[in-house]
């Protein structure tokens, strides 16, 4: 099973991106930076995790407020470098852990979290600026990321006792994996700091090292702390630390805090900290009870014939020819499609597999491969075909057998729109001129 070897604390605060960039590790400013992180990446380099789950939040860079969420897991294949308005530093993309964060987000929504998931977004400083400060990444990475995005730039957000909680359900997610893993989980953000306003500016250094006392040895009373201390105590944007919660959430009641540093060059309290938990191998039977609770609520699925749930694994193999269709919501994407659908095929990189299911409008293989059934819809939707011929082919039935099973045998109809109101179609499922 997989099991977590260790948390570690650091803040992300673009200084940091900037000091390793510039090559600064020299100059007496910045030199207390990469001194401090040092103690982290030799940890790494020992203790060789497989997985870093990275707790961060974006800053308003890949995440926007069309659609904000608490917690948003990450479960792609692989993570690039954000550009935020400047290019995108130069760091190689870090790769995932589709797998293992699939399981993480059964377990997470097993235990009442009602977690958000992404895929094919590019991570920020609130990431890769500590990070890049932590392994040698070139030619890549030696470690996978599965990234947990917190949405604490919003109000309401949630309260610290719910990070906290979330790191003890991270646990138990971590430790029911089945494959045995090292998982190192790195917390980011803080310390004391206000970016914006007439208090920007503010610090708080004893405050700072108050809380990293009471992080290591007494994380209730953190947790019992509403967010308007926090803004009040380390600045509104330094109330950002309640994301370290959730890593100490996943550690042991008692932890060894093997280093702790904390610098203050310009904005931000710059901390960096190693703690390992005090605790046991975790228990197999509690271990087992907790997977058997997480099947629960699809116990027997496998049983209805003709029926695909949706997963993120599902979502994560199939990603590029659902997000192809997906498209098709957009007219310029519909008209290329239209025009010209081999090229618009290779524009979007499909594989021939993919362009032969398209090709031949095989609505069950589409389905068989991953394509959930809303895509199929707009599908049809922009080649005049109905969803009752759809219906039908996904049976493998002619459209009249079909509709012998309906109330209304003779409607046929597509997805709302413009396009659709006033086509009929023929016994093919094309529609008529």
């Amino acid at each position: 099973m997989a099991k977590i070897i260790g948390g570690l604390a650091a803040s992300h605060t673009p200084t940091i991106g900037f000091a390793f960039d510039k090559n600064k590790r020299d100059d007496p400013v910045w030199a207390p930076i990469f001194e401090n992180f040092a103690p982290l990446a030799d940890w790494l380099a020992e203790k060789r995790p497989d997985v870093l789950v990275t707790i961060y939040n974006d800053h308003v860079t890949s995440f926007f407020f069309d659609h904000y969420s608490a917690f948003a897991l990450g479960v792609g294949e692989q993570w690039q470098v954000a550009d935020e308005g400047g290019g995108a530093r130069d760091l190689p993309a870090i790769k995932g852990h589709p797998e293992f964060a699939a399981h993480i987000g059964k377990s997470l929504m097993t235990d009442e979290f009602d977690m958000s998931f992404f895929q094919n977004k590019a991570l920020d400083h609130g990431c890769f600026s500590p990070l890049s400060m932590l392994c040698p990444h070139k030619p890549e990475w030696p470690v996978k990321l599965v990234p947990l995005q917190m949405g604490v730039l919003q109000l309401p957000v949630p309260s610290a006792r719910r990070f906290y909680k979330l790191g003890q359900a991270l646990r138990r997610a971590i430790e029911s994996y089945p494959e045995d893993l090292k998982v190192a989980i790195l917390a980011t953000g803080g310390l004391s700091h206000q970016v914006h306003g007439e208090r920007a500016g503010f610090n708080n250094t004893e405050w700072d090292q108050r809380f990293l006392d009471l992080f290591e040895r007494d994380p209730e009373q953190l947790a019992n702390m509403t967010i308007a201390e926090y803004a009040e105590l380390g600045g509104y944007e330094g109330a950002e630390v309640v994301m370290w919660l959730t890593m100490r959430g996943a550690l042991s009641s008692n932890v060894v805090c093997k280093h702790r540093s904390y610098y203050l060059p310009s904005m931000a309290g710059i901390a960096t900290a190693i703690y390992e938990g005090e605790d046991s191998e975790p228990n197999p039977a509690i271990v087992e009870r907790h997977r058997q609770k997480m099947a629960v609520e699809l116990t027997n699925v496998e049983k209805l014939d003709g029926t695909y749930p949706f997963s993120i694994e599902m979502a994560v193999r199939a990603y590029r020819i659902n997000d192809y269709l997906h498209r098709m919501v957009e007219p310029e994407h519909r008209e290329a499609f239209k025009r010209d659908e081999e090229a618009s095929f290779e524009a979007a990189g499909l594989t021939e597999q993919e362009r032969d299911l398209l090709r031949r409008r095989d609505w069950r293989g589409l389905l068989h491969y991953g394509v959930i059934f809303f895509m199929l819809e707009k599908l049809g939707a922009v080649t005049g075909v109905s969803n009752l011929h759809i219906y039908a082919a996904m049976r493998g039935e002619t459209l009249e057998a079909f509709q012998k099973t309906r109330n209304a045998p003779g409607a046929l109809y597509s997805v709302a729109g413009k396009g659709s109101q006033n086509l009929s179609w023929d016994k093919s499922g094309s529609p008529k001129q």
